[in-house]
């Protein structure tokens, strides 16, 4: 063993780059966390009420409306402290993320680093025991804080009001296409602007918000070097137009600079136009969507702002509008008299709610606490350093055996880059999602693609200003190791992951809704436990 170490070491001291980190994740068979009920156990042990209490009080329960009364005690798991505690730390013990490894395979969601100072900003009582429903005289520090966020986004995004209330980026879309209507309605052209447009390589909500709100859509296809097609809009624009919602840069990671011709046309039959900037990682600083013409734009508090992204949620979405929409704001909105601030509820013109309450308070605070801690020329610089990296990354990649980026050849892209393995998956028989599973073997990941694959083979990365060089150095060398064993051992990637606590996803199961179980109940039903 000590040869071993003195062989490996001097391996190491001579070589001029760093072996592949050896991962080996703590796999756990951890049950479910009901399965580990044991009727009787008690984490907690409350006292009983004293006897001076009871005779106030009386008997709280029986005095409740019997509509209130649950006819059987809920099905809580039954179990001592320890055993949640050990349950969720070997939980713990499975994660992967940023704070663990290299992380750029999350392209489209910016999984950039989150200072933790700001975590425990977001953790103060001063925060966690404030209550959406307490006198707003005692919340005036957050609602400043919203206040103040609000001045910051108009001022990125260049628009004359934002509302933060939408809880994630999707609600945000949806918020946009209900104020766009909202606005036609007023105008009396509401059932007349019945489609909207979006292109191949936009964020998917923008078309599914649009469908969910009631709209034909129409979907832009790009055209050979990858920018959303002009002669198509121009087809497809008319007076049944509501609006354009387009993201830019796309998906792929490239920059349409016709974006204004494209806004000028759809006004030009009396449209509006939405700039889905849900990841302005790469822009920040430098464009804006009211200077490109934007009536309306949203961003993602989650992704560029450095909130974490919480699998979902909590998101925090952001919308910027014109004074020409403001009348349409989700109610209520933030305003201050100059003494102090407050929520509006008289807006006779809004939407109404997009959700409970006014926004995600502690993400809000932490994207607050970001922009704050960079200020106007520490954004610009995160979003140019973000550029810089994605750049390095794409000739890092592109040196690899199988990989290539379609479209705009030769050029650069913004903050991300959708690449395709299809000549790796020609030669070898090893496809994209294969690699992704060998990926986590060296304690990263990657992302695809959103579906339909219009890019065959897909692997789109993002690395953020997050990153160092040495570390998209190692996540290039990850990927050409892995493509390496492709060609010359396919079974390794085939049957991977072989170190990871990750395991293979039955594809099916996803389309079957007789396979899914997600609540308790579901899954002692289906599964007869």
């Amino acid at each position: 063993m000590k040869h071993e170490t003195k062989t490996h070491g001097a391996a190491r001291a001579v070589a001029p780059k760093p072996a592949l980190r050896r991962f080996h994740q703590a796999r756990w068979d951890e049950p479910i966390i009901f399965e580990l009920s044991v009727a009787g156990q008690r984490g907690v042990l409350p006292p009983e009420p004293e006897a001076a209490i009871v005779e106030t009080a009386g008997d709280v329960f029986d005095n409740l409306p019997a509509s209130l009364k649950r006819k059987t005690a809920p099905e809580l798991p039954e179990m001592s402290q320890l055993h949640v505690l050990r349950h969720y730390l070997r939980l713990s013990q499975e994660n992967l993320g940023v704070d663990l490894n290299v992380d750029v395979g999350q392209g489209t969601c910016t999984m950039k680093y989150s200072p933790k100072v700001n975590d425990q900003l977001a953790r103060s009582h001063k925060l966690s025991e404030l209550h959406p429903l307490q006198p707003l005289e005692s919340a005036q520090g957050i609602l400043e804080v919203m206040y103040k966020l609000e001045g910051m986004l108009k001022e990125i995004s260049g628009m004359e009001r934002v509302t933060l209330q939408p809880g994630a980026g999707s609600a945000a879309i949806y918020a946009n296409i209900s104020m766009i209507r909202a606005y036609h309605e007023a105008r009396g052209e509401g059932a007349q602007r019945n489609e909207v447009i979006t292109t191949a390589f936009s964020h998917p909500s923008n078309g599914a918000a649009a469908k969910v709100a009631g709209y034909k859509i129409i979907t832009l296809p790009p055209d050979a070097d990858g920018y959303p097609d002009f002669d198509a809009l121009k087809a497809a624009v008319s007076k049944r137009t509501a609006a354009l919602l387009i993201t830019n840069p796309e998906d792929t990671g490239i920059f349409n600079p016709r974006i204004e011709e494209f806004v000028r046309l759809v006004h030009s039959v009396g449209g509006l136009c939405s700039y889905d900037q849900a990841n302005a990682n790469g822009i920040l600083g430098i464009t804006r969507a009211r200077d490109a013409g934007f009536d309306v734009c949203h961003f993602n508090l989650h992704k560029t702002f450095s909130t974490p992204h919480a699998c979902g949620g909590p998101a925090a979405g952001a919308c910027g509008v014109t004074k020409e929409i403001a009348p349409f704001l989700p109610t209520p909105t933030v305003e201050f008299d100059g003494a102090k601030y407050y929520l509006d509820y008289n807006r006779p013109q809004s939407i109404g709610k997009i959700r409970p309450w006014y926004g995600v308070a502690p993400n809000l605070l932490k994207a607050y606490a970001w922009i704050m801690s960079l200020g106007a020329d520490g954004l610009r610089e995160a979003a140019e350093i973000a550029v810089l990296n994605n750049n390095y990354l794409l000739h890092q990649v592109l040196k690899i055996r199988g990989v290539s980026a379609p479209y705009a050849q030769g050029k650069r892209r913004i903050e991300q880059v959708r690449y395709s393995w299809e000549q790796l998956a020609s030669d070898t028989g090893v496809h994209s999602e294969e690699i992704g599973w060998r990926a986590a073997d060296f304690g990263t990941h990657y992302w695809l693609s959103h579906h339909p694959f219009v890019v065959p083979e897909p692997m789109t990365l993002e690395p953020t200003e997050s990153y160092s060089r040495e570390d998209l150095d190692e996540y290039a060398r990850i990927l050409n190791h892995i493509a390496e064993e492709a060609y010359s051992n396919p079974e390794i990637v085939h049957t991977a992951p072989h170190n990871s606590a990750i395991h293979r996803i039955d594809q099916e199961s996803f389309d079957d809704p007789e396979a899914w179980a997600v609540t308790w109940r579901a899954y002692k039903r289906k599964y007869k436990k």
